[in-house]
């Protein structure tokens, strides 16, 4: 029996090449028990024409179809469904019923509901996306990257790529990041005293896991990264929010009963405000006084295109008193999902022990290829070719700004990819923020930073890491001519 050439068709917003495309289309066929066992496919020629591609391209398929033992090739008679292919498990599906679970009731923590927001995922459709945090496919160097993803699939890589771990990680990337990465914030660590995370999240996560119960107190600023309240509210420990100025977080306001300080000296979230050194010595002053391990969340110091980062924290803590986390989420793609953290030997033990226990290792060929992008010297391009882009789009959005009579909160000397913002006072960014989609415009409404009991709704953060910077201009006067519209 033949299978029909108008079974077959294209999905316009599939992903991969159109020979991918007819493979998986194939394959789901056969995995679903549309196309048995014996059943003849159309010909090449006829499937091509029907498809609107080249002939070759369903040949390829039909081929790489053949090595997976879907398809069997008879000479001249066609392509056909395996004998031996994959086929759908034979037992009938339970008919599903009423549902008598009451996860009400069984749940014994609710996740869902917090502060940290749902960003738009089609924001590459809006032509003035003014959204933090996404890569700019223009300026990564993808060729590159395949390069060293390729060679880590290589056979001399094979047992990086394929072994377990356990709750090691690959030795080239840790390297790496002990003998170039660190240094340069001013860090020495051994191995031993290393740890790669799935992102800085991961990281943030992991300590907070490791050190917050029922019976102890974080600090945190305010407003701050908001996914790290949601952490904390699930460890039952108490929090103290606390407002940062101009220059961070204030450490004579960090109470003594504090175990905890959460931190982001070199590139607060979100206001951009940079610590001065003075009052990174006295934060450090107060930890040693109250005894309380600060954690520093040391995001976006490679985009400090403006001037030199200042040293980390960590690079002058004596203690060992100061955990960091780093990642690599934001200078190379935030979907690579990959971070790490640098503390004392005995911190970082349990912290693996932990991460064993719930994911053993991030991908090991996602580890080597990031070890081969930073070793041959890509990453530092990158980096520096982004960094005159963002300086580029930086000059043309304060100018923008300027022109239109809107007002940053804070201006950071360093660089980053984001400016924070601040509109009137009766200005609602999260409501305004909703009717500028229809005008093509992304931005992050600022409420979700702050603490429920200080929340404050005429903040808004601009990203600049995923605009043109021609369309900057006229992206700002949407948002200028929104606030002035704004009602009273």
């Amino acid at each position: 029996m033949a299978i029909s050439v108008e079974t077959f068709f294209l999905n316009s917003d599939a992903q991969g090449t159109l020979q991918a495309q007819i493979q998986e289309m194939i394959a789901a066929g056969i995995l679903s028990g549309r196309f048995r066992a014996g059943e003849k496919l159309p010909s090449s020629r006829k499937l091509a024409g029907h498809l609107g591609v080249s002939r070759i391209t369903v040949t390829l398929a039909y081929t790489e179809l053949v090595a997976n033992d879907y398809l069997t090739a008879r000479g001249r008679s066609g392509f056909f469904v395996s004998e031996t292919a994959p086929v759908p498990p034979s037992f009938a599906p339970t008919q599903k019923g009423q549902e008598t679970v009451d996860w009400a009731r069984t749940l014994t923590q609710v996740f869902t509901g917090g502060d940290t927001p749902r960003k738009p995922q089609d924001w590459r459709n809006y032509r003035y996306p003014f959204i933090y945090g996404q890569a700019d496919a223009t300026l990564f160097d993808h060729a590159n990257w395949r390069l060293c993803a390729l060679r880590a699939l290589g056979q001399k890589d094979f047992a990086a790529m394929t072994g377990d771990y356990f709750d090691q990680d690959d030795p080239l990337l840790i390297e790496y990041i002990a003998r170039n990465t660190l240094p340069r914030r001013g860090i020495i660590a051994r191995p031993e005293e290393i740890l790669i995370t799935l992102g800085a999240q991961n990281a943030l996560w992991t300590v907070v896991q490791l050190l917050l119960q029922p019976g102890r107190k974080a600090a945190i600023e305010d407003p701050s990264y908001y996914t790290l309240r949601d952490q904390l509210k699930h460890t039952g420990c108490a929090v103290d929010v606390i407002g940062v100025d101009k220059d961070g977080l204030p450490p004579e306001q960090i109470a003594a009963d504090t175990d905890v300080i959460f931190t982001t000296p070199s590139h607060q979230s979100p206001t951009t405000a940079t610590m001065p050194m003075t009052r990174r010595k006295a934060l450090l002053s107060r930890a040693r006084e109250i005894d309380a391990i600060v954690v520093e969340d040391d995001y976006e110091f490679e985009m400090s295109f403006r001037a030199q980062p200042s040293p980390a924290l960590k690079s002058i803590d004596a203690e060992g008193r100061v955990i960091y986390i780093g990642s690599f989420s934001k200078s190379l793609f935030p979907g690579l999902r990959l971070g790490y953290l640098v503390g004392s030997e005995p911190f970082i033990r349990q912290a693996r022990a932990l991460r064993a226990n719930v994911l053993r290792h991030p991908p090991g060929h996602i580890q080597r290829t990031v070890a081969y992008f930073l070793s041959l010297g890509h990453y530092d391009a990158q980096i520096r070719r982004t960094g005159k882009v963002l300086q580029e789009r930086r000059e043309v959005l304060e100018e923008a700004i300027l022109a239109q009579g809107l007002t940053p909160a804070n201006r950071s000397l360093y660089g980053g990819s984001s400016l924070w913002m601040q509109a009137p006072e009766g200005v609602d960014m999260t409501r305004l923020g909703l009717s500028l989609r229809a005008k093509g415009v992304i931005i992050e409404p600022g409420a979700a930073f702050f603490s429920t009991a200080t929340r404050q709704h005429h903040f808004y953060r601009l990203g600049y890491s995923s605009i043109a910077a021609e369309r900057i201009p006229q992206g700002i006067a949407e948002i200028a001519a929104g606030i002035r519209a704004y009602p009273n």
